[in-house]
């Protein structure tokens, strides 16, 4: 029988609770997810996300690297997850050209405290 997960840490709920307020058809960087959160590490937040339970209802493939650049998925920077990602977004309208993303305007910030 496989081991459960362990339960996601105060922390990677402030994240998942966060990421969930990204409005479909919009994306946040890693950074920007820090930022938010009083935080100063991306790395951080996409460790959070390598471990979210709940995907796609925490839509961690909302959260993409602060160049433009799709970002990793699921712990993979490449391979099935990446083009998991990739399709998710494009089915909410998110695209990218030459590997970065095509529509700048679609980078959300989220709202200051």
């Amino acid at each position: 029988m496989p081991l459960s997960p362990p339960p996601p840490t105060p922390f990677a709920r402030r994240v998942y609770a966060l990421i969930q307020t990204i409005p479909r058809g919009r994306v946040a960087s890693y950074g920007e997810v820090a930022r938010a959160l009083g935080i100063g590490s991306p790395r951080a937040v996409g460790q959070a996300l390598r471990r979210n339970p709940d995907a796609p209802r925490v839509p961690c493939h909302r959260v993409i690297a602060a160049d433009g650049r799709i970002g990793g998925f699921q712990g993979h920077p490449a391979g099935p997850a990446l083009r998991l990602k990739r399709k998710r977004l494009a089915a909410e309208g998110v695209h990218f050209t030459r590997g970065r993303l095509a529509e700048p305007e679609r980078l959300y910030t989220f709202p200051a405290n």
